[in-house]
């Protein structure tokens, strides 16, 4: 007999609840919590926009975005149909079919705003360089998967270069739609995907390079932009005197006001008439004047959980392309997600970026669930290998027979 046992002393065998989790469980669980934390920050946005809408546009922007999250639910649930090995096969294609809509963003719809950036058909618009962002990771985590010993090479068939190329292709339209934030938000993903796939270090001189010179081009020849750099220091002054500031000083009159409570849901003052954008890229500064400091503090906290548990399954998948596609998505998101909060809080220049599953907007909306499915299509290629491939055999298979069937009758 075990004496130590006997006397009460020693560790008592496990039960099931006690013991630790197996890899397979890690990803279960992991899944879980981020369909979990997917739906609290959709629900929660289109809550919000509700509210930060209702004054000026009554339910015709909540109902658009309803549709918006359907279609982005549909997306969602076909790339897990697909799996996300195939998608990876076809990201040339998909990489072609992007380069093409920003192109034709460009040169055959009128600019907005100073930006060449949206296709417009009757009442909906499209802003292709979202959906270019995923297939820019698809693309490259396909490429360094494949050529996983030739790829960082700079010369050679299967070398740096012809990966670098159409990946450059694809941002240079981005760009050319001046849409420089989404620009840079698209070189810091591939940079990270190609970093989590092994690329030298040495290489990454050319994404600081790009940094270095879209900030000439800006002192240079972009004033606009120039002018948000140097206003952001200063937006009080600078929005009572010139008006360039005026959108960031009025986000801050908003989380200010908020303090640690809120003035309550529904009762912002900013959003009416004076915060513009107040429903798309600052729609976090009236969730922090209606909801207060505490509320911003548990957003803040449920971004960086989706983020934990989306890298836990990157990081756990069985294979090359789904770690790399896995933390390139998880950085886009997480990043995109930062940006908006330090924009609205005055911590970097204001740039329009939409905040995920919660600003209006149909593109991002869909982009950012489309980022969800291909993770959860990484878990459950996880846990169950092939997946995709055995549900579309089940489908082949019960055509075939209905088919066979046809031809007795």
């Amino acid at each position: 007999m075990d004496t130590t046992r006997a006397i009460g002393f020693g560790r008592p065998p496990q039960d099931d609840n006690d013991r630790e989790r197996t890899p397979q469980e890690k990803v279960g669980h992991s899944l879980h919590w981020l369909l979990l934390l997917t739906t609290v920050l959709v629900v929660f946005g289109l809550t919000m926009l509700y509210s930060a809408s209702y004054g000026q546009a009554g339910l015709a922007y909540f109902k658009k975005q309803l549709l918006w999250v359907g279609l982005g639910i549909a997306a969602a649930g076909t790339v897990v149909f697909i799996g996300y090995r195939k998608l990876a096969t076809w990201s040339p294609f998909l990489m072609g079919g992007c380069f093409l809509m920003l192109l034709v963003a460009k040169f055959c719809f009128r600019s907005v705003k100073g930006g060449a950036r949206w296709l417009r058909f009757g009442g909906v618009t499209i802003q292709p360089s979202e959906f270019a962002k995923i297939a820019l990771i698809l693309f490259i985590a396909n490429y360094c998967s494949e050529h996983q010993r030739t790829f960082f090479r700079l010369r050679g068939r299967y070398g740096l270069l012809p990966m670098i190329l159409p990946v450059a292709a694809v941002i240079g339209a981005i760009l050319l739609g001046r849409d420089l934030g989404t620009t840079l938000l698209a070189v810091a993903t591939t940079s990270l995907a190609l970093f989590a796939a092994g690329l030298h270090l040495r290489y990454m001189v050319f994404p600081i390079l790009f940094a270095a010179l879209a900030g000439v081009f800006i002192y240079f020849f972009d004033p606009t932009r120039l002018g948000r750099v140097t206003t952001f220091l200063h937006p009080e002054a600078e929005g009572l005197r010139s008006g360039k500031g005026y959108q960031l000083w009025i986000s801050l009159m908003a989380l200010g006001s908020g303090d640690w409570f809120g003035i309550g849901f529904m009762a912002s003052r900013m959003k009416a008439k004076y915060l513009p954008e107040a429903h798309t890229d600052f729609i976090l500064s009236v969730i922090g004047e209606e909801l207060g400091f505490v509320a911003m503090v548990i957003l803040i906290l449920l971004y960086s959980l989706w983020g934990f548990f989306a890298l836990r399954i990157a990081l756990r998948a069985g294979n090359r392309i789904g770690t790399i596609m896995g933390f390139a998505l998880t950085c886009s998101i997480t990043l995109q997600a930062a940006i908006n909060i330090a924009v609205v809080s005055g911590s970097i220049p204001t740039k329009g970026m939409p905040a995920p599953f919660i600003s209006c907007g149909g593109s991002n909306m869909i982009a950012s669930l489309l980022a969800v499915g291909l993770l959860l299509s990484v878990a459950m290629d996880t846990l169950d290998p092939g997946y995709a491939e055995r549900i579309h055999d089940k489908i082949r298979r019960i055509f075939k027979r209905g088919g066979n069937a046809d031809a007795r009758r």
